[in-house]
């Protein structure tokens, strides 16, 4: 029965360390995307720019 505690409790510790964590991922993902859709906005700006 002990057993079955520690591993219900082990089971809840790691998704409340997980979460915290793939949360971290998710931003760094979406301000990936963001920059990348600035920089790629500022590169076609450029051509568009140089091309007159």
């Amino acid at each position: 029965m002990g057993r079955i505690f520690l591993a219900i409790a082990a089971v809840i510790a790691a998704f409340i360390l997980l979460g915290p964590l793939v949360g971290f991922l998710f931003d760094l993902v979406k301000w990936g995307l963001i920059i990348g859709a600035v920089a790629f906005g500022v590169m076609l700006l450029a051509k568009r720019g140089s091309r007159t």
